[in-house]
This record gives structure tokens, sequence and C-alpha cells, in this order.
């Protein structure tokens, strides 16, 4: 089992940058693939980023790439999300989720566990 629990959301203005945290518990967090996904009003949850159990592999939706940057730290049970350049169309509920294995995947349906989301509000 491992609990997620996302910070760092907010109100920033066009341009401008946040840093999402997301806290797991559990032991194993380490084996995880974790990932970010989004959902803004009266749209789809979508893949944003993810982030295999070492680190050593990251793959971001095209959206986003170039402006936000994935990272883990295995050792405080954290995965990151560094988002710069930020757009009013970035606004969304942003989610950690977490799965077993070592493939990643953009689909959210094959994600076990997932936090209880946090806002970020980008205004223009």
């Amino acid at each position: 089992q491992v609990q997620l629990v996302e910070s760092g959301g907010g109100l920033v203005q066009a341009g401008g940058s946040l840093r999402l945290s997301c806290a797991a518990s559990g032991h194993t967090f380490g084996t995880y693939v974790m990932a970010w996904f989004r959902q803004a009003p009266g749209k789809e949850r979508e893949f944003v980023s993810v982030i295999r159990w070492s680190g050593s592999v990251q793959y971001y939706a095209d959206s986003v790439k170039g402006r936000f940057t994935i990272s883990r730290d295995n050792a405080k049970n954290t995965v990151y999300l560094q988002m710069n350049s930020l757009k009013p169309e970035d606004t969304a509920v942003y989610y950690c989720a977490a799965r077993g294995g070592s493939y990643y995947r953009t689909n959210p349906s094959e994600y076990d566990y997932w936090g209880q989301g946090t806002q970020v509000t980008v205004s223009s």
C-alpha cells in the first residue's frame, strides 16, 4: 500500500514557476513508477510526466516538455514536479500517482494509487 499526499499548488501569474511535491508512505516507494497527471474543469484527466523508480528515465507530455521537470528522492519518499514558464492552460488539479513494476504508462487507469490532488491556477 502506498499513500500519496501532494503539496505546492497555488496561484501564479503566467510565466511564473511552482514546484509540486508528492510525499509517499510505504517502505517500497523506491520500487514504484511515479507520475503526475492533471485535470482541468470539464476535461478528462491527462498525463503530464512520469519517472521510473531509479530516476533514470523520465517522460513528458508534449504540452509540458521543456517547461516541466520531474524528479524523485527515494530517500525522502518524495517525487517533485518543477513547473516553469507556466501558462493559463496549465491551470488544473494536479495529481500524483504510483504504479508497481518498472514500465511507465501514460494511461491513468494503469495506476494503482492516487493522491488527493493540488490546485494550480495560472492567471494571464
